[in-house]
This record gives C-alpha cells, sequence and structure tokens, in this order.
C-alpha cells in the first residue's frame, strides 16, 4: 500500500525524534565543568577547586581527569580522578600549587572521562578578574 502524505509527516518526524534522542545522549557522555574556584596559595600559584557533573556508571565510565591549561594549551596542572562518582553528582576536586600562566591571565578548565577522552567543552577564567587572591567562576545556568 503507498504511503500517504500523513504517513511519511510521521515516518520522517519519527526518524527525526529517533535522531535528536540520539545526539542527546551522546552529549550526555561528556563531562559538564560546572564550576572553577580559584584562590592564590603563593605568589604566583593557585589551588584551584573544580566542580564537575558526569553520568559515571561505573569503573568502565567516569569523569577521570580535569586540568588547567594556558592559552597555548601548555599544561599548568591536571588532576586525576580515580574512581567513579556514580552517586556524588556534580561532585568538586582539588589542586594545588597550579602556576599562573607565563602569559596573560586567561586559562581554560578541560575535563574527560574513561570512555569518551577529552570534552570538547572548555571552560575560561580569567585570572585578571580574581579580587584578594579569590575567584569563583561558576557555568551560567
Amino acid at each position: 500500500m503507498p504511503l500517504s502524505l500523513p504517513n511519511i509527516s510521521r515516518s520522517f518526524l519519527a526518524s527525526c525524534l529517533a535522531l535528536s534522542f540520539y545526539s542527546i545522549s551522546a552529549l550526555a557522555n561528556d563531562v559538564t565543568i560546572v564550576a572553577a574556584e580559584f584562590t592564590q596559595d603563593g605568589q604566583r600559584t593557585w589551588k584551584v577547586d573544580v566542580s564537575l557533573m558526569h553520568s559515571d556508571t561505573g569503573w568502565d565510565h567516569y569523569a577521570n581527569m580535569w586540568r588547567v591549561v594556558d592559552v597555548n594549551g601548555t599544561v599548568l596542572g591536571e588532576r586525576e580522578l580515580l574512581h567513579p562518582h556514580v552517586n556524588e553528582q556534580p561532585f568538586t576536586r582539588s589542586l594545588g600549587k597550579v602556576p599562573h600562566p607565563a602569559v596573560g591571565s586567561i586559562v581554560y578548565i578541560e575535563a574527560r572521562d574513561k570512555a569518551h577522552g577529552w570534552s570538547p567543552q572548555r571552560f575560561e577564567v580569567d585570572l585578571s578578574q580574581a579580587q584578594q587572591g579569590h575567584l569563583l567562576v561558576e557555568m551560567p545556568k
């Protein structure tokens, strides 16, 4: 039986809907950087607290690292995460003695998960905005 226009429309809509769900689930695997807090802990170093959100499912798929990089991609510090946080989302972990970038004041936080690698999200932080040695930057809601 030939497809009528309403049936073709329903079929097309169903395909688009399936593709949308696939795209959303693919994005759900990325680590989301929720916030970063920088506190001076030396003349030119920072203590960095980073809050992450990820759909950790266990030892094979969890957010396993975040790092601070300068504008040239030089790694200033990295924090390895040694276990999944299945029931602790979002979660925050710290790293001390992160040097101020050699050039400028912009740094980026990047995060990865064990199954998919580095997330395309880069969380920009302008350290020149720090007041009295402290800066908190949160993801817009």
